[in-house]
């Protein structure tokens, strides 16, 4: 660097994290912004694998980039990271876990988001490897001037990201070095409130998060107390720093949703009866001081349900929401007019004590958990003269006020969208128009008491068709289509309809989706249609033909040329 100041420092924390160190540091001494304007500082904090001998050997490679220290664990990434601020000389900082690695732009990028819009923090796009989870709200789009609390930030407060050392310096911004986990939110969230400006970078991937083989990032290994403990001190030093009201809860809204609820989910039924019991009072200590309408009106049903629980002390109500939906998916919705609850245990128990409003839907598209609770329990053809009426009885996890009006079995034209394929279902616009529908709907209470069972009678139209079996849904003032899934069930056999001189048949099948499908056909079409299909066959097999021909000569055209 010749004495110049660099452009950027990063800050490189490292404990046993080769072979990816490896990776993460060819990443560093490569990118586009060039080395006389990086300066890496790697602090070794007692690997006893071969971290520290790489480290060293990339310091010896690269000496006016690489610079390396080297000192006794001391337990996380606190105290190293801490330690690199100490000799830092860049104008901006930046931070990436020894194990990560980063887009050969990313801190050119960056710092010239930062000297164009005179920002304090840039936060470039982030996305996961390995099956790493990264939340990706925030990289929608390029963005000058993001807000903390009116934007997604909240959910992206790891310091994997681009601070101006000014502002750090200034404001003497340091990592806890006695959190085990959790330690970068503090000085994120500190910095995200001291800055003049916040810039993001989504148009480039500027960082690669990796999850480890064998998981053994720190995040992943710290019990349940000690989280609880780190999630408690993060709150309460968040609280400290933004006075009560929206800004606050915007912030403190990820840390119930993410967080604590991480301590409430599959594995809590298991869990020392003791553990329980105090991870229900850490929570329970945080809502009574923190968790205000309008946290808990902006969460999901299923995680405000489980804090709620926590809060309130019902460790068996609890335990039997988490295991219930383990073993039987979403509980079923209660329909009350234009209000849905979703019925977990607790719902209006006395014993319990919990407002309706904990377990309503509010606002919440809920897609997946419909699909997941409907189900085709018999279906088969009636004969109507000459027409064929196809008939199916579907459970709906729905109970309460749900009539003809409100669910409906339709037969529709067309494959659902890819954006419906992950949740099974999709909530339709609220301007969608509906086609009419043409047949009988009836509804009744499931034996059980825990669903409703829609009846349906469809007459079947004389065209030559493929038609999706779908329910429409009216939920809280929203309309959801779900396809009706039937594996697993024996479909009517195919059947012969119409009159004599024009019979049509009709198959109900499965599909790879595992979608019912109705499928009609005319057994004898007209000759004039028999030919055009088979003018259409021929075309289509000259078209293969032809474009094979093409593929093959451009091979070798290419093998002779080469």
């Amino acid at each position: 660097m010749n004495g110049a100041v660099p452009d950027v420092t990063v800050v490189v924390a490292v404990y046993n994290t080769m072979p990816y160190l490896t990776e993460c540091l060819n990443s560093l001494v490569g990118q586009s912004i060039g080395r006389d304007r990086l300066e890496v500082v790697a602090v070794d904090d007692g690997s006893t694998d071969d971290s520290g001998r790489e480290l060293d050997r990339f310091a010896a490679q690269y000496p006016d980039t690489v610079k390396v220290l080297h000192q006794p664990n001391s337990g996380g990434p606190a105290a190293p990271s801490n330690r690199a601020l100490e000799v830092a000389t860049g104008r901006y900082v930046y931070f990436i876990g020894s194990d990560d690695y980063l887009g050969e732009e990313a801190l050119e990028r960056m710092v010239k988001c930062a000297d164009q819009n005179d920002s304090d923090v840039v936060v470039g796009k982030m996305v996961g490897t390995n099956g790493r989870y990264v939340h990706q709200a925030l990289y929608k789009e390029n963005d000058p001037d993001v807000s903390l609390y009116d934007s997604a930030l909240p959910f992206t407060l790891a310091n994997t990201k681009l601070f101006r050392r000014e502002l750090v310096e200034k404001h003497k911004l340091r990592f806890p070095e006695h959190l085990p986990v959790g330690s970068d939110q503090p000085f994120t969230i500190e910095a995200c409130v001291r800055a003049r400006k916040i810039s993001v970078v989504a148009d480039y991937i500027c960082y690669f998060a990796v999850k480890r083989g064998d998981a053994s990032n720190i995040t992943y290994r710290a019990d349940h107390l000690a989280r609880l403990r780190a999630a408690a001190e993060i709150v309460d030093f968040t609280a400290g720093l933004i006075e009560a009201g929206p800004e606050r809860d915007a912030v403190l809204r990820r840390h119930f949703t993410w967080e604590l609820a991480k301590l409430v989910q599959d594995d809590f039924p298991g869990l020392d009866r003791e553990l329980q019991r105090q991870l229900c009072a850490g929570i329970a200590r945080l809502a009574d001081a923190y968790f205000t309408d309008g946290i808990r009106d902006a969460m999901d049903v299923k995680r405000r349900v489980r804090i709620a629980l926590a809060r309130a002390g019902a460790v068996d109500a609890l335990s039997e929401a988490i295991s219930g939906e383990q073993e039987h998916g979403a509980p079923p919705f209660v329909v009350e007019g234009e209000r849905a609850y979703a019925r977990y245990p607790g719902f209006r128990d006395p014993r319990v004590g919990l407002p309706d409003r904990v377990y309503e839907l509010i606002g919440e598209s809920v897609p997946g958990r419909l699909a997941q609770g409907t189900e085709l329990l018999a279906s088969d053809w009636e004969q109507q003269g000459d027409g064929l009426v196809y008939t199916a009885s579907v459970r709906l996890p729905v109970v309460g006020e749900v009539d003809g009006a409100g669910a409906e079995l339709r037969l529709l034209k067309g494959a659902m969208p890819k954006s419906a394929d992950k949740a099974g279902a999709r909530r339709l616009k609220a301007d969608h128009v509906r086609p009419a529908v043409v047949g009988e709907m009836r509804v009744e209470p499931a034996e059980d008491g825990a669903a409703s069972v829609l009846h349906a009678r469809v007459p079947l139209e004389y065209v030559t068709a493929k038609r999706g079996v779908r329910v429409h849904l009216d939920l809280a003032g929203r309309t959801y289509e779900i396809p009706v899934r039937g594996e697993g069930l024996p479909m009517p056999l195919a059947r012969r309809w119409g009159p004599d001189g024009d019979p049509y048949r009709a198959s109900a099948i499965v599909n790879d989706k595992g979608r019912v499908v109705i499928d009609t056909a005319q057994l004898y079409p007209p000759k004039r249609t028999l030919v055009r299909q088979t003018l259409g066959r021929l075309a289509r097999k000259v078209k293969s033909r032809s474009v094979g021909l093409k593929s093959n000569g451009s091979k070798k055209s290419k093998s002779n040329g080469s």
